[in-house]
């Protein structure tokens, strides 16, 4: 498992599962997933459940004005800190999967708004997320993190029915941190998740359909589109937070038209995807550039056949093979490996790959040189491994020769591991293929892979 790149649950229990079919974010074992749960998804939602989710956690925020109004601000204060932080969803931008609660002075100036601003001191929040435009140091990952810990209970009972659905193991474990509603107080609870097999920590599935990168309401939007446009239009422009920020607090008016707005453009509003496919214009636009580099390093043109080659192959692949990673070195910093996928075994062909050589993933060399040599396939060569498996493909401009189909053949024979070379011609197929819908790029690849088996020795 060391030698997976960016490993993922399903990888480690090698579970057959592309990130389009399940309901939820696959997690990451290492890092988070850049994306956050917005509150704004789930009061917009058709689904009852995710209303009634949106007024639970509104209710449990307004509940710390609350304990303050009747002099329990120090209650106040642990509950938003134990809130602030949720490791077990795994999502922000943490590459070890650990964050940090915030402290009591970022506390206590939050909770200072449930007093010093008259109208949510009289009625609270509608929308929460609005704290990113009162308070300093509050930012999407904490209205995340405070939202996903306001509705633990639901996402246990979420994950271990998605767990069960689709055979994710699971363990009993001890947690520390789970909100209860009815007493709006943090308790202990024993219940069983899947567990995290690096660092041996409970895990937490969140619903795709709750994730964007930048929640609905954010401060950016606001000050760009609705504070310079409509209030400060002789300003100049630029933003001073501080400055910005008290006048909101002294202004909440402002922000309460500012999220009406929002609310009457809910329509916009849509969950942001793990992985967007480019258009076939962008397809075809990058197809185009491709073609017309020279071979080699002129000018940057090496530079440029990966820039336009490796997001057009995510997207040629989708949902097939999940992209992972793209020029990931080994631990020594040497090798680099120009583009990894996920193999999901969700093809025939893929299932084949996976049995016949071990491959996890599957290893993409973009080389554009006029020929192909035997130090390109010896290169790939060494980053087969038994983790990431004996199959790799070689993405090049011309069609190899025969003496390096040869060196392929005999490298098959003699350690029975896997080099496909794939030209310009063939990418020109894919891209039809992606645009007609009519296959699956995917399919070249099968189609090299028979021909390629049918010319080894039986």
């Amino acid at each position: 498992m060391s030698s997976i790149i960016r490993p993922r649950l399903t990888d480690f229990y090698d579970l057959f599962l592309t990130q389009e079919e399940v309901d939820f974010a696959i997690p990451f074992l290492d890092e988070d997933i850049p994306l956050y749960v917005d509150p704004f998804l789930l009061w917009k939602s058709p689904s009852m459940q995710d209303n009634s989710l949106h007024l639970s956690i509104t209710n449990s925020f307004n509940n710390l004005g609350y304990l303050c109004s009747k002099g329990k601000s120090h209650d106040a204060n642990d509950i938003l800190i134990s809130a602030s932080e949720c490791n077990l969803v795994g999502l922000g931008n943490s590459k070890t999967r650990e964050g940090k609660r915030i402290g009591e002075k970022l506390a206590t100036s939050l909770l200072d708004v449930f007093s010093s601003i008259p109208q949510i001191s009289k009625s609270g929040f509608i929308h929460f997320e609005e704290i990113q435009l009162l308070v300093d140091n509050i930012s999407k990952d904490r209205v995340s993190d405070i939202a996903c810990n306001f509705m633990t209970s639901f996402l246990i009972d979420y994950t271990i029915e998605q767990a069960e659905k689709n055979r994710i193991p699971i363990e009993k474990v001890l947690l520390k941190n789970i909100y209860c509603s009815k007493t709006n107080r943090f308790k202990e609870e024993s219940t069983f998740l899947p567990i995290n097999p690096k660092t041996k920590q409970p895990l937490l599935l969140v619903p795709k359909r709750w994730l964007r990168y930048i929640p609905w309401i954010n401060p950016d939007d606001y000050f760009k589109n609705y504070y310079s446009a409509e209030v400060d239009k002789e300003g100049n422009g630029k933003i001073e937070r501080v400055k910005l920020l008290s006048y909101n607090r002294n202004n909440y008016d402002v922000v309460r038209t500012y999220t009406e707005i929002k609310e009457r453009t809910a329509v916009d509003c849509k969950n942001d995807p793990l992985f967007n496919q480019i258009p076939i214009t962008s397809a075809k636009r990058k197809l185009k550039a491709i073609l017309k580099l020279p071979t080699g390093k002129v000018d940057n043109a090496d530079m440029k056949y990966e820039d336009n080659l490796c997001p057009l192959l995510a997207s040629l692949f989708y949902p097939h093979l999940d992209f992972s990673s793209e020029q990931s070195r080994t631990d020594s910093g040497v090798l680099i490996r120009d583009l990894i996928f996920y193999n999901n075994r969700s093809f025939d062909f893929l299932k084949d790959i996976y049995d016949d050589y071990g491959s996890k993933q599957i290893v993409f060399e973009l080389k554009n040189v006029a020929e192909v040599k035997r130090d390109h396939i010896f290169q790939l060569n060494r980053y087969l491994n038994d983790s990431l498996g004996k199959f790799g493909i070689i993405f090049t401009r011309k069609k190899p020769p025969k003496k390096i189909i040869s060196n392929t053949i005999d490298l098959w024979s003699g350690q029975r591991r896997c080099i496909l070379i794939l030209d310009d011609e063939d990418l020109k197929f894919m891209v039809q293929l992606f645009e007609s819908k009519q296959r699956f790029p995917i399919e070249i690849i099968k189609k090299k892979f028979i021909e390629f088996i049918r010319m080894c020795p039986s």
